[in-house]
């Protein structure tokens, strides 16, 4: 599929999606999609890193609280519209995650893994102790309960989704187009042998720099929107062990061997946590991704995408 028709099924699926939540006309199902849509985002964005290149990040919460905060910055220094904190969330971030891969793209393997985790906890450490973002006490954000356009009056749950919702079609768009492209393939390259693909030419350090700088972006720009939904900031939630956790299973669960793995993992996993805050508690969602990822982990080992593929090379052979 070339990608002007790609881009143009993906913004049409987002319609019939915000068509859909209008239909049902039930905010709580603004409140979980947009959650479930911010899960996809960060699914991917790890999976660029992580799937492509082979690289395990335990960082994601890091790189998400960082376009939190940057939020939490400018709401207090100079409120800005949400769409611009996205965009600067990502520059932020995307800093944040050169810098990172420029001092740790050298380690590999467990050790490249735990130096994201050390950055997880130096940022906290800092976001903790710096007032002006609200430390450990945390920062409310107040948000308008509408917004004006056009002279009909937006609830701002819906334009929180909405602008989630494009967010993920530009996460979507910007994975499966690295994928398809020559970048895509130095990142295959990496994952399949770093060693070989060196000694071939391959500019490595070069791509896996692109690699974090695009990842840690896209995570910022999730975590961006993130304090005008949730209304109150605070280090625990900002660098909740759910982000990093949830950035690494779904994408293992959906596959990630390809842009859509991610999303797959990302829809399921989503939904069924959010049925799980409903009908049990919020604080089972760490043990149903536990569950799954054991049992996806045993009976697929390359998600989901892989078992439907070794599905069809069965039946057709």
């Amino acid at each position: 599929m070339r990608l002007r028709l790609f881009i143009l099924v993906t913004l049409a699926a987002a319609a019939a999606v915000l068509a859909l939540a209008q239909l049902i006309s039930n905010n709580y199902v603004f409140f979980a999609g947009y959650t479930v849509l911010q899960f996809i985002v960060l699914a991917t964005a790890w999976n660029i890193l992580g799937g492509y290149c082979g690289y395990v990040n335990f960082g994601s919460a890091a790189f998400f609280a960082l376009g939190a905060y940057a939020s939490v910055f400018f709401h207090k220094t100079y409120p800005l519209p949400v769409p611009l904190l996205i965009l600067i969330g990502g520059i932020v971030s995307g800093i944040v995650g050169f810098g990172m891969g420029y001092l740790t793209l050298r380690l590999r393997g467990s050790f490249f893994a735990i130096a994201t985790l050390a950055l997880a906890v130096v940022l906290q450490t800092l976001v903790v102790n710096w007032d002006y973002v609200g430390g450990s006490r945390g920062a409310y954000v107040i948000r308008p309960n509408a917004l004006k356009v056009l002279g009909y009056d937006i609830p701002y749950i819906e334009y929180l989704f909405l602008l989630m919702l494009l967010l993920a079609v530009v996460a979507i768009v910007a994975a499966r187009t690295i994928e398809h492209s020559r970048l895509g393939f130095g990142f295959a390259t990496i994952r399949d042998d770093e060693l070989a693909a060196e000694s071939c030419g391959v500019p490595t350090l070069r791509l896996k720099l692109i690699a974090t700088t695009v990842s840690g972006a896209l995570m910022g720009m999730a975590g961006a929107p993130f304090p005008y939904y949730i209304g109150y900031l605070q280090p625990s939630s900002a660098f909740a062990l759910e982000y990093a956790v949830n950035s690494i299973a779904m994408p293992m669960i959906g596959g990630t061997g390809s842009w859509i793995g991610p999303l797959i993992g990302a829809i399921l996993l989503g939904t069924v946590q959010q049925l799980a805050t409903v009908t049990i508690s919020s604080s089972v969602n760490v043990l149903i991704v536990g569950v799954l990822l054991v049992t996806f982990v045993i009976i697929a080992p390359n998600g989901i995408v892989g078992l439907v593929q070794n599905m069809l090379r069965k039946g057709r052979s």
